[in-house]
C-alpha cells in the first residue's frame, strides 16, 4: 500500500476530544478530592544522609575515577599537566557512558532491547514538553503499555516490539498484519485494548474526555510504509517512534500535559515497582 497517500501519522482527527459538558461540571470532575492525611515533623538532612544518595554516590565515583587517572597518567608521563587532563578526560567519558545507558526502566528487569531504543527516542522529547511513563500496568489484568507519553500533541501508549528480521512484514486489504506466517491480530488487539483502558481510567479521573492513542513500534525486520492504522493501531519502523508522535497539532498546554501525567502515573501503577 502507498502510505503517501494517507497522513503519515494514520489519523484523520485530535487524539484529544473535549466533552460537552458544562465548565462548572468539567472543573468539579477534574477536582480529585483531597486525600487525610496527617503531616509529620520534617527532619533536617545530615551531610552524611545526602552524602549517600545515588547522585552524591556518582559524583564521588566520578570525582575518584578523575583522580585516580590524573595520577597515573602523571606519574607514567612526569608531567601533572597531562595527569590531569587525561583526569578530566576519563570523567568526561563517564559522564556520557552513564548517561547512554542510564534507564528509567530497573536494570533488573530490562529484558527488552526495543523497549530501551524506544525510551532513548523518547527521552529527547523531555526538552519539548513531553512526559514519559515506562513499564505501566494495566490494572486487573497481566497487560502493560510500555511507554504512555503525554506531550503537546496528545496521549500516546507505545509497544516496543522486537521482532525476528528474516521474517517480512506485510499487511492485507489494510486490516490483517502479518510477521512472516503469523497473523498478529491479537498483538493488535491487546495494543488496541490497552489504550483504550488507559484512556476511561484517564478521563474518569480527569472529567474531560482523553483518548490514548495506541501503536506497536517494530524493531528488527523492515517495515515497508511510513505509518499505517491497521485495527485501529498505528504500526511503524521502531526508529519512527519520536516523529511518530510530534509530526501532529498541537492539542495540550503545559498545564494540562502536568495534570494527566500525575493522573495516569495514579490510575496506571508501575508494572515492576518504583525502583
Amino acid at each position: 500500500m502507498d502510505s503517501d497517500q494517507q497522513r503519515e501519522d494514520g489519523h484523520n482527527a485530535s487524539p484529544i476530544w473535549v466533552s460537552e459538558r458544562p465548565e462548572g461540571e468539567q472543573t468539579a470532575a477534574a477536582t480529585p478530592s483531597a486525600p487525610t492525611s496527617t503531616y509529620a515533623p520534617v527532619e533536617r538532612a545530615s551531610v552524611r544522609t545526602l552524602l549517600r544518595q545515588p547522585r552524591f554516590r556518582r559524583l564521588r565515583n566520578r570525582v575518584l575515577l578523575a583522580l585516580g587517572v590524573a595520577v597515573a597518567v602523571g606519574f607514567l608521563v612526569g608531567d601533572w599537566r597531562v595527569g590531569v587532563s587525561a583526569g578530566v578526560v576519563a570523567a568526561i567519558l563517564e559522564s556520557v557512558y552513564r548517561a547512554r545507558s542510564h534507564s528509567s526502566v530497573p536494570a533488573w528487569r530490562r529484558s527488552s532491547v526495543a523497549e530501551r531504543r524506544t525510551e532513548a527516542q523518547l527521552r529527547k522529547l523531555e526538552r519539548s514538553g513531553y512526559r514519559t511513563l515506562h513499564a505501566r500496568a494495566i490494572p486487573g489484568s497481566e497487560a502493560q503499555i510500555d511507554h504512555l507519553v503525554v506531550g503537546p500533541t496528545g496521549v500516546y501508549a507505545v509497544d516496543s516490539e522486537k521482532w525476528d528480521k528474516r521474517l517480512p512484514v506485510r499487511v492485507q486489504m489494510g486490516k490483517k498484519l502479518f510477521h512472516g506466517p503469523f497473523d498478529m491480530k491479537p498483538r493488535l488487539t491487546e495494543a488496541k485494548w490497552e489504550a483504550s483502558q488507559a484512556s476511561e481510567l484517564i478521563t474518569k479521573a480527569y472529567g474531560r474526555e482523553i483518548t490514548v492513542v495506541p501503536s506497536l513500534a517494530i524493531y528488527g525486520p523492515a517495515v515497508p510504509w511510513k505509518v499505517m492504522t491497521i485495527r485501529g493501531v498505528d504500526v511503524y519502523q521502531g526508529d519512527r517512534a519520536r516523529r511518530w508522535i510530534t509530526k501532529r497539532e498541537r492539542a495540550l498546554t503545559e498545564t494540562e500535559i502536568n495534570k494527566i501525567y500525575d493522573i495516569a502515573a495514579q490510575v496506571l501503577p508501575p508494572r515492576y515497582g518504583e525502583g
